[in-house]
């Protein structure tokens, strides 16, 4: 691999990478492989893939909230085991908030276990990055998921906003 980034909006064709690379971190709820074949077709505008020779090796999928259109969620981040402590998934999440601010996006917010002390890093630099403030609330408690699909940690809510353009 060369080793040059290219960061783009993913395809249909990206969605198997893209489950792979999430299985692979072994951090991340792992959707089905279905799910993210429709991510990359119908959330591809709020979604960007990292690829070195062609090859995917990170990506942050996310939408804009409907009910809050200036806010987009941060659904995945997660980046290939041989791209990491390459600073990727800021990166990434910079190209994407860049191109989203400028369609009127003014906040992010993302969901984060508590025991993910390496997302949480990674939010709090972008918020840096962005000179924006970043603010944490309960969101969903271990009780609110289905008690027969596994324990599940609580998900704290982080938003980071507002923002404006770099």
């Amino acid at each position: 691999m060369s080793g040059k980034h290219l960061i783009e909006f993913p395809t249909k064709a990206d969605g198997a990478a893209l489950w792979r690379i999430a299985r692979d971190s072994q951090k991340l709820d792992l959707n089905t492989p279905y799910a993210y074949l429709l991510w990359c077709r119908d959330f591809a505008d709020t979604s960007v893939v990292a690829k070195v020779d062609g090859q995917a090796v990170g990506f942050v999928i996310g939408y804009r909230r409907p009910s809050a259109p200036d806010t987009a969620l941060v659904w995945q981040v997660a980046v290939d085991a041989s791209q990491r402590g390459r600073g990727l998934a800021g990166a990434l999440l910079d190209e994407l908030f860049t191109r989203l601010v400028a369609q009127g996006v003014r906040y992010l917010e993302t969901t984060v276990t508590p025991d993910n002390e390496a997302s949480i890093r990674t939010f709090a630099s972008f918020a840096k990055r962005w000179n924006a403030p970043m603010e944490r609330s309960d969101l969903f408690a271990s009780s609110d998921f289905p008690a027969d699909s596994g324990r599940h940690e609580q998900e704290d809510l982080y938003r980071i906003g507002p923002l404006s353009a770099q």
